[in-house]
């Protein structure tokens, strides 16, 4: 069976899982509507600091109760920041960026969880794989998933989906270091 990008009946973009692809996921999706939107971009500027052309999702599609599951959306536009030199003629989403992606859906994830959004930053990177290109037109599907979590730190699993193969892989290390705000702009 194929993996592919199927367009359900609401003409919104779904996942059609092949055992082998359902085997490598962090978690199941069956199931998930992934056309949904459980935070929009102004719903996850409340909660994430980051703003302009380093916000980097543009939905969230679902999480779970406990906010230690969760999948997200960066849709990869034509017109962004880095298109033109990143490189000319083939323009390739950068593996930092899509790095930084899953480190916001990490974040959005971590920071529902507090009271008051924190300011979360990389602490460190590992098991970190790309394989396969994401280019302008993509939709990437950033999958989260807890392994550790506490009021300062956390541990988040992630990969990055786009047309039914997974296009990255890493473990994200984040930690609080400063109470500020999170809606200032």
């Amino acid at each position: 069976m194929s993996v592919s990008q199927k367009r359900p009946s609401s003409g919104s973009p779904g996942l059609s899982e092949s055992d082998g692809l359902r085997a490598k996921l962090l978690f199941a999706i069956e199931g998930i509507d992934l056309s949904a939107c459980v935070a929009d971009a102004e719903a996850i500027a409340k909660i994430n600091p980051h703003r302009h052309e380093m916000a980097l999702i543009d939905r969230m599609v679902w999480h779970n109760a406990g906010y230690t599951q969760g999948i997200g959306l960066k849709h990869v536009r034509h017109d962004e920041f880095w298109v033109r030199g990143h490189f000319p003629g083939k323009p390739l989403y950068p593996g930092v960026l899509m790095v930084e992606s899953a480190a916001q859906v990490a974040c959005f994830l971590y920071n529902s969880r507090h009271p008051r959004p924190q300011l979360a930053v990389f602490m460190r990177l590992d098991d970190t794989a790309f394989r396969r290109a994401v280019e302008p037109g993509d939709d990437l599907y950033i999958l989260c998933k807890e392994e550790k979590y506490s009021l300062r730190r956390f541990v988040t699993a992630a990969q990055g989906i786009v047309g039914g193969q997974i296009a990255f892989e890493t473990r994200i290390t984040g930690m609080s270091i400063a109470p500020g705000e999170v809606g200032e702009k």
